[in-house]
């Protein structure tokens, strides 16, 4: 069984930084995907970012593009989303999830392990 645990998030002005970690219990198969996904209040679950973890490809949703990256540690079993020049619009729980498909996918749907999050609040 694949357990996901989210850690990293919490109080930040517009314009800074925080850096999100995953730590994946149990096997990660190379062909697996792992993504980020946020939830702001009142909003529908949305893709952030995801990293196949074999290859090591990565994938943007538009608004975090040249401000978020995703990265991969194999042997800490870990995912990271580095987060710069945060924005309000950025406030949200964050969710890390692991999809056995080998096709990325924007769905949450498509992810079969979740994590609990943890929460990024950007103040003005």
């Amino acid at each position: 069984q694949v357990q996901l645990a989210e850690s990293g998030g919490g109080f930040v002005q517009a314009g800074g930084s925080l850096r999100l970690s995953c730590v994946v219990t149990g096997t990660i198969y190379s062909s697996d995907i792992i993504g980020w996904f946020r939830q702001g209040p009142g909003n529908e679950r949305e893709f952030v970012a995801a990293i196949n973890w074999r290859l090591g490809k990565t994938w943007y949703t538009d608004s975090v593009k040249g401000r978020f990256r995703i990265s991969r540690v194999a042997a800490e079993n870990a995912v990271y989303l580095q987060m710069n020049n945060l924005e309000l619009e950025d406030t949200a729980v964050y969710y890390c999830a692991l999809s056995k498909s080998v096709y990325i996918s924007c769905q949450p749907g498509s992810y079969n392990f979740w994590g609990q999050g943890t929460q990024v609040t950007v103040s003005s």
